[in-house]
């Protein structure tokens, strides 16, 4: 769970690249510092400044195999450590899986009010999948889709069982757009505010987003 939570959530805060250098060293002792960087999708640079900060701290011990290599072992406290970091991350997870039901839900209620029926979800990830968990099966709400809004990055023809677009426009008769990217809610906010109007953008509070532009004072 925390590696693939490192990987695939972009989870960069030091807890977590610690706990996904400790999990990846329990499972195979002889992993090498390059197969470590590339399980948790981080720097070789930055995957080493972790395994020595993990050495001072008396983590894990390193010993020397043959052909100059090194292997690397979790100590007692180590284990420790681990067991506390994944008690952590868990407690983490189960809180934010909480809230994001709650407030998607009363985002499905909101639009349900209004009869915005045909919603599409703007974001790939946990967000937008909680999104489609939490709809009431006798909601008069649908999710037509979801709006890929990685810059750059190649998005699945489909998620969660639903069309995975580029833009909005590639999906008909849209009443609402849900932010659902949790990386870059505010860009994404304000991208689908310039095209829709925005009362029908609609962003989970956990997101933070700023639904009023900066104000600019002149000196």
């Amino acid at each position: 769970m925390a590696r693939s939570s490192s990987r695939n959530n972009g989870e960069t805060s030091p807890e977590a690249i610690t706990l996904g250098v400790l999990s990846v060293i329990e499972g195979d002792d002889r992993a090498t510092q390059r197969a470590i960087s590339k399980e948790l999708g981080i720097a070789l640079g930055l995957t080493n400044a972790y395994l020595k900060r993990c050495v001072r701290k008396g983590f894990i011990k390193v010993r020397q195999i043959p052909a100059n290599r090194y292997a690397y072992y979790l100590t007692p406290q180590g284990f420790a450590e681990k067991s506390r970091l994944t008690a952590e991350y868990l407690s983490i997870s189960f809180n934010f899986f909480r809230s994001a039901r709650e407030q998607c839900a009363e985002l499905f209620e909101i639009c349900e009010t209004r009869r915005w029926n045909r919603v599409a979800l703007a974001g790939l990830g946990d967000l937008a999948e909680i999104a489609t968990l939490c709809l009431r099966e006798d909601s008069k709400v649908e999710i037509v889709g979801v709006i890929n809004t990685s810059v750059g990055r190649e998005a699945p023809t489909s998620f969660a069982g639903l069309p995975v677009v580029d833009r909005l426009t590639d999906l008909a008769k849209i009443n609402a757009v849900i932010v659902t990217d949790i990386q870059n809610a505010q860009r994404v906010f304000e991208v689908f505010v310039d095209a829709i109007p925005p009362d029908r953008v609609l962003t989970a509070p956990m997101l933070k987003v700023s639904r009023k532009p900066p104000v600019l004072t002149l000196d």
